[in-house]
């Protein structure tokens, strides 16, 4: 099971700190990644991490912007937002494969998804 948390509004420019907390240790095998929604379209890749933190991929919407990271030992992943912008307006998400120790980007391969956090951009 998995709990995102720490959206909110913010104006442009500034930034936010999602998490998500697993609760279990199995989080530790599984690449983590965060996606985001936007009203009436399907949840977009945002960012994933593999479970060693050593693979790590962004969409080319958000890099130089957005770092994801984990940590391990407390089962939480992150996703630290930066210099946000309107279009960063979007239900985030975060998820985790279903395969252990399989890196992947695409929706399909994850399994199982937090609740959402809505993160609203402003002037």
């Amino acid at each position: 099971q998995l709990q995102a948390s720490g959206g909110g509004q913010v104006q442009i420019g500034g930034s936010l700190r999602l998490s998500c907390a697993a609760s279990d240790a199995t989080f530790s095998t599984y690449t983590m990644g965060w996606f985001r929604q936007f009203p009436g379209q399907a949840r977009e890749f945002v960012a994933a991490i593999s479970w060693s933190g050593r693979a790590i991929q962004y969409a080319d919407s958000v890099k130089g912007r957005f770092t994801i990271s984990r940590d391990n030992a407390k089962n939480t992943g992150y996703l630290q937002m930066t210099t946000l912008k309107p279009e960063d307006t979007a239900i985030y998400y975060c998820a985790m494969v279903g395969e252990s120790e399989l890196f992947a980007v695409g929706r399909d391969h994850y399994r199982f998804w937090g609740q959402g956090t809505q993160v609203t951009v402003s002037s």
